[in-house]
Parts: structure tokens; C-alpha cells; sequence
């Protein structure tokens, strides 16, 4: 489980707050062989993401666009959240089937100044 405050301090560390990374979500799967081992199971980019209050989580959401999310974009945001909206969880929002997967990690990857969020379905 990841908060918004685990989010800041992750893009602040390891990439600096670089406004042109895009945000993707990467899928992990259990190995067939060893279901201690996660693999690689795709990417897609994130295009744009919710406060939920009530729920207190931030949703980063697949819609389907051709806009992908950038850095710049959210960080703005959520710099400014108070201390109570920093608790809030991550989530991501993949489709009416999993429209509220849990965040395990992060990370990144600075050839292609992407910044992923790690999910497991």
C-alpha cells in the first residue's frame, strides 16, 4: 500500500521532480514457476487522476486517451494537498473490471523518462 506522501518523496528522490517524465502503470504478475517472483506483464500509459475524498485515495486512471500524464502535471497537484490528503492511498483505475488495483511500487526509467506505478492483478 502506497500514499500520496510515499509518492512525493519517491519522485523527489529518484527522478528530481522532472516535469517531462510520462506516468505508466505496470503490470506484475506472479511467475508461474515460482510465485514468489513477479514478472513483467505490460505497461500503459496514465492519462489522468482523481482525489477521491470520501474514498481517501488518489486514483490514477487508464481512460483510454491519447493524452498521457506527465509529472509536471501531477505534482502541481499534490504538492499543495494538506497533511490529512498526504495519508490518502494510491490507487489506479485499469477498467470497470479492476477500477481499484493497489499500488505496490515505483519506479522509473530514465532513458525513456517514464515513471511507473507497479500494480499486481
Amino acid at each position: 500500500m502506497k500514499f500520496i506522501i510515499d509518492l512525493i518523496e519517491d519522485i523527489r528522490t529518484e527522478i528530481g521532480n522532472e516535469p517531462d517524465f510520462t506516468v505508466h502503470a505496470m503490470l506484475l504478475k506472479e511467475d508461474a514457476n515460482d510465485p514468489e517472483k513477479l514478472i513483467y506483464g505490460g505497461e500503459a500509459a496514465l492519462n489522468s487522476f482523481t482525489l477521491d475524498e470520501a474514498g481517501r485515495r488518489l486514483i490514477m486512471r487508464i481512460d483510454g486517451s491519447s493524452d498521457s500524464l506527465t509529472i509536471g502535471e501531477l505534482i502541481k497537484y499534490i504538492l499543495i494537498y494538506d497533511m490529512d490528503k498526504m495519508m490518502y492511498e494510491v490507487r489506479v483505475y485499469v477498467n470497470h473490471q479492476h477500477s481499484d488495483i493497489e499500488v505496490i511500487g515505483f519506479g522509473r526509467s530514465v532513458e525513456e523518462k517514464k515513471y511507473f506505478f507497479f500494480i499486481k492483478l
